[in-house]
Formats: C-alpha cells, sequence, structure tokens
C-alpha cells in the first residue's frame, strides 16, 4: 500500500515530463504522413460510419421507436472504447518502444505508460468535442446530468492506468501479451453494449455482461448523455466497479514496481 502511494507521489512529481514526453509521441506518429493527424481520425471515423449503416440496415434507426436517433446512442459508447482501446493497447509496449530511456539509472520508468496514456487522451479529447457538437447539432442540448462526464472519464482513466502498468511489467518478459491484449480488446469490444442494447440479453443472464467494467463507462456516458440519470442512482454496479478498478490499480503498480529492477537486464 505504502509502496502504491509512493508510485503515485512519484509520477505526479513528474507529470510536465509526461505531458512533454506525450506531445512529443503524439506528433512522432505522423512524421512521413502527407496528411499527418488527419489519419488519427480517420479509421475510427470510418468505424462508426461501417457500423452506423450495418445496424441500421438491420434494424433500423432507434429513434424511430421514440428514443435518441442510433447514431447518437452508439457514438455515446464508440468513443469512450475507442480511448480504452487505443490507450491500453499503445500503453502495454510502451516500454519496449521506449527501452532507451527504460536503460537510464536516473529516468523515472513509471512515467512510460502514462506518457503513452496521454498521447492517446489528445485525440478523445477531440472526438469528445465532436460527440458534443453532434449532439447539439441534432437538438440534444446539455443539460445538468452532462456534468458527470468527468466522473466517468477519471472512472475509465483509472482503470487503464491499473491495466497498463500491468501488462506493459508482463510484456517485457512475455511478448505474447501484446496479442493477448489485442484478442482481449476485440472481444471486449463485442462483449460491451456498444451496438447493441443491454436489453436484448435475457434479464437472468444481464449480471454477467454487468462483469466487464466498460459496461459501466459505456452505459455511464449515455446516462449522461441521454438517459439522464445519476451515478449513485445504480450503488451495487458503482461499488463493484470501484473495488474492480482499483484492484486493477494496486496490482498493476504493485506488479510494475516488483518486476522494475530486471526491465533494463531484459530490455
Amino acid at each position: 500500500m505504502i509502496g502504491v502511494v509512493s508510485e503515485v507521489k512519484d509520477i505526479w512529481k513528474k507529470r510536465g515530463l509526461a505531458f512533454t514526453l506525450a506531445k512529443a509521441d503524439f506528433k512522432k506518429r505522423f512524421v512521413g504522413n502527407s496528411f499527418g493527424i488527419l489519419w488519427m481520425f480517420v479509421q475510427p471515423l470510418v468505424t462508426v460510419a461501417i457500423y452506423y449503416m450495418v445496424f441500421t440496415l438491420l434494424r433500423g434507426d432507434r429513434g424511430q421507436a421514440g428514443g435518441p436517433p442510433f447514431i447518437l446512442w452508439m457514438i455515446a459508447g464508440m468513443i469512450p472504447w475507442f480511448f480504452f482501446n487505443e490507450a491500453w493497447n499503445v500503453a502495454t509496449t510502451s516500454l519496449q518502444e521506449y527501452s532507451y530511456l527504460v536503460k537510464k539509472v536516473v529516468f523515472q520508468i513509471s512515467v512510460l505508460p502514462v506518457v503513452k496514456i496521454i498521447s492517446a487522451l489528445f485525440v478523445h479529447l477531440i472526438f469528445m468535442l465532436i460527440l458534443f457538437a453532434m449532439y447539439i447539432a441534432m437538438g440534444y442540448y446539455p443539460t445538468i446530468y452532462w456534468l458527470q462526464i468527468p466522473y466517468y472519464f477519471i472512472c475509465m482513466l483509472l482503470l487503464i492506468v491499473g491495466l497498463a502498468f500491468l501488462t506493459s511489467a508482463v510484456y517485457v518478459f512475455f511478448k505474447d501479451m501484446g496479442q493477448i491484449v489485442n484478442i482481449g480488446l476485440q472481444f471486449g469490444m463485442w462483449l460491451t453494449p456498444i451496438m447493441w442494447e443491454p436489453q436484448m440479453i435475457p434479464a437472468r443472464f444481464q449480471w454477467l455482461i454487468k462483469l466487464n467494467p466498460m459496461y459501466y463507462i459505456v452505459e455511464g456516458y449515455r446516462d449522461c448523455l441521454l438517459e439522464h440519470q445519476w451515478f449513485w442512482q445504480f450503488p451495487k454496479q458503482t461499488a463493484y466497479f470501484w473495488l474492480l478498478t482499483l484492484g486493477f490499480f494496486f496490482l498493476g503498480i504493485t506488479v510494475f514496481r516488483r518486476l522494475r529492477p530486471h526491465f533494463a537486464d531484459v530490455l
């Protein structure tokens, strides 16, 4: 417990360095591309367009049944998922990518997964602005419930940090961890109610999908934007999410701390 708190304090002290490296990492990803940063948005936007066309053809527009337009319902879950997917994926391989910094004795290695998460955050913030613009353009104006969005974002951020510290540390010694995370994210997208509604699952089995922590995040964003519900209206789900997330957080940092002395030798 004391070691985890100490680690968090050290990372916080190096937040300036983390942001500097994150900006450099963000720019580096587009060096040599004619369209630069636009490529960061093309794939997610094409993905949204494809899923929207396919699912509206299969089931029709959700708005016809008296609910909000399907596109608004879908992107409320898909945009947080894009951030979760990208941030966890790139943070997993962060130590390998920055191996030259890991080998420096005086460098604070624990900021490297955070650097990748912040780099992915830049894109997420732009997507959130696009989301807000779409909602307003389609007549869904801000309400007091939108003030909960930072809460759900912090929930997702802590979940990512815990998972990233765990998998990035293991990846140094077990490269297959990268593929395991990729496969897990592919399954996770379809096991999370992003394109389908939780009500499609029989009531007696719905507790199973609620074991997925991203269920809480995705439904939380929709509660803020569309359903107009407060997070404390779901005390059991909230308690479960925080117990699981804090568990991953402490486990991830503990594993990272214990394996850290061996990183330089392996890399």
